[in-house]
């Protein structure tokens, strides 16, 4: 079973590693370059002033069978079943949810770039990156529903290494130029498109080869992946 692990730059640094759906910690503080404040665990953002903060495994209602049609879908497609892997660049479409807020999206994985350590600098994280290069995840996001999902975030999107295990998430609150990672635009109806992006952690070693997208109605290992 692989094991998640992550960084979230929220005031604080927080690295949590978890196994399944028995989770761990492990938390120093160092500071960071936002104002933000620090949290006690790991959550994904709501708002487009946040990237994205590295998540702890939840249990959730298992996705349906390949051949089920998108919950609130109106283009008929049908939903991929959980473990569905597919070509960086292709889209999915899948049913979403945020709160009260249900409807139905198109997901694709459009690129997977390797940064610079270098980037990583103005966090201040000293050692807890030692080593690590950093990639960026970007995705696109179409609403293929009815609903209007406006300010809504799309994320449990994370990398994964060449050998298939998990990579590190990096999240911060705040501003982060070479990821920028956002909610919603306001008029988020059918047909409309909006991009947002991920970072995660390889060991110089290795490198992120690929992506997998864990939110519901999948869970984490049992989700959607794209790979290079």
């Amino acid at each position: 079973m692989r094991a998640l692990a992550g960084l979230a730059v929220v005031g604080v640094l927080t690295l949590t590693a978890c196994n399944d759906d028995t989770a761990s910690s492990d938390t120093a503080t160092t500071a960071a370059p936002t104002s933000a404040a620090a949290s006690t665990e790991p959550s994904a953002p709501a708002t487009s002033a946040a990237a994205p903060t590295a998540a702890a495994p939840t249990s959730s209602a298992a996705a349906p069978a390949t051949g089920a049609p998108v919950p609130g879908g109106n283009g008929g497609g049908q939903t991929p079943a959980p473990g569905t892997t597919v070509k960086v660049g292709d889209a999915v479409q899948i049913p979403f949810s945020s709160g009260s807020t249900k409807g139905a999206i198109s997901l694709a994985v459009t690129s997977i770039d390797q940064g610079d350590p270098a980037d990583l600098a103005p966090f201040k994280l000293g050692d807890r990156v030692k080593g690590l290069v950093p990639y960026y995840i970007h995705y696109k996001i179409t609403n293929v529903g009815t609903t209007d999902l406006s300010f809504t975030s799309v994320t449990h999107m994370k990398g994964l290494l060449a050998d298939g295990t998990e990579a590190t998430d990096l999240g911060v609150i705040g501003t982060f130029d070479k990821c920028p990672n956002n909610s919603l635009p306001k008029g988020f109806t059918n047909g409309q498109s909006s991009t947002s992006c991920a970072v995660a952690l390889s060991p110089s070693a290795s490198k992120v080869a690929g992506a997998e997208y864990w939110g519901e109605p999948y869970t984490l290992n049992k989700g959607i992946n794209w790979k290079s």
